[in-house]
């Protein structure tokens, strides 16, 4: 059975809306640097120029301890996602709106779509975190959307070797690394909360506890939880100068130089990571807007990565191609992240 789908997409810094009619077609509507949702909604609302949707599908960044890909949502549901805002607050306040907001304007059924589900498989020894089991906090990992997608194209592209080991990097505002083995997530970079793992636009990700010991005696509570979300890594890196990849590799300052190396320097280490937790690694994907865009990005992040098998062909990596592996290395490839087409699909797969 096909109707048609509007899949809301609230990300970090971006709103992307897609509308899939039951003939096949598909509209896309992309809103950048949102700071107001609700404004932004209404900008759809008119650009939806009176098209109603059967039902609508959000990306929601945190499910919670649970596997399930997708839910329709009903009071009970709501209540639980409201309950989850402290495990991802950059992210679900804005999801929540936006749920609201449809629910609000379209009387047809609303279905979140999770992006920790796609973890679910994460092995104990990745999943668990170094401390007592009984304080109940374990590695989450996010953008499970995205790998989703990827996980479901990338035979089309590879073959045989998409069931091997592969690393994909996810790299955009919100930044992250997933190991897939026969096309399952085996490791991931982010862990509790999207403030962890490799370093993003203004969030933290990893850090020493240590240091935040000392922020906590700095800070309270409130302007922490500002500083970890909002002011660090490649804002901080660069002296304030840019917490967007862009400017940073259009700048010629040195504090946007080392925010460049600092972020290339620390994907690295996670495919490196991955590389010798699994003994080798067979293929390498960059996806998300940095990953996809940015030539530079790549060819720094795998300038030293030769020894594992991987180089650019560097025509190929200037020109975007999906391909950029050099010929008779392991493949490299660039897959446009969609999100929306793993929503869509979700919703359909709803009952």
């Amino acid at each position: 059975m096909s109707y048609s789908i509007l899949t809301i997409n609230s990300g970090s810094s971006s709103l992307k809306a897609s509308l899939f009619s039951a003939d096949g077609s598909r509209r896309n509507f992309r809103y950048g640097h949102v700071h107001d949702q609700g404004e932004v909604f209404d900008r759809l609302l008119l650009d939806l120029a009176g098209e109603k949707p059967e039902r609508v599908g959000h990306r929601f960044v945190h499910g919670g301890d649970i596997s399930d890909q997708a839910r329709q949502v009903d009071a009970a549901e709501r209540s639980r996602l409201q309950g989850l805002i402290d495990l991802a607050p950059l992210h679900l306040p804005g999801n929540l709106l936006g749920l609201d907001l449809c629910r609000q304007h379209f009387n047809v059924p609303q279905v979140v779509c999770f992006d920790t589900a796609f973890h679910a498989t994460l092995p104990e020894l990745a999943k668990r975190l170094p401390i007592p089991g009984e304080l109940g906090l374990r590695r989450f990992g996010f953008h499970g959307l995205n790998y989703a997608y990827i996980a479901d194209t990338l035979a089309g592209i590879l073959g045989d070797a998409a069931y091997r080991k592969v690393v994909v990097a996810h790299l955009g505002s919100g930044a992250s690394l997933c190991l897939m083995d026969n096309l399952k997530s085996v490791d991931t970079t982010m862990g509790y909360t999207p403030a962890g793992g490799i370093p993003m636009g203004m969030r933290s990700g990893d850090l020493d506890p240590g240091v935040m010991l000392e922020l906590a005696k700095r800070y309270d509570q409130e302007e922490l939880s500002d500083v970890v979300f909002h002011k660090m890594w490649l804002l901080a890196l660069s002296s304030g100068e840019s917490s967007e990849m862009s400017k940073l590799l259009s700048s010629h300052s040195e504090p946007a130089k080392f925010a460049v190396e600092y972020f290339c320097r620390q994907v690295r280490a996670a495919i490196g990571g991955f590389a010798a937790k699994a003994g080798g690694i067979d293929a390498l994907v960059f996806t998300g807007g940095i990953g996809e865009h940015s030539a530079e990005v790549r060819e720094k992040i795998c300038a030293p990565l030769e020894f594992l098998g991987f180089a650019l062909d560097q025509s190929a990596n200037r020109s975007g191609d999906n391909k950029i592996g050099r010929p008779g290395c392991k493949p490299v490839l660039i897959v446009p992240a969609d999100e929306e087409v793993m929503i869509r699909n979700l919703c359909l797969g709803m009952r």
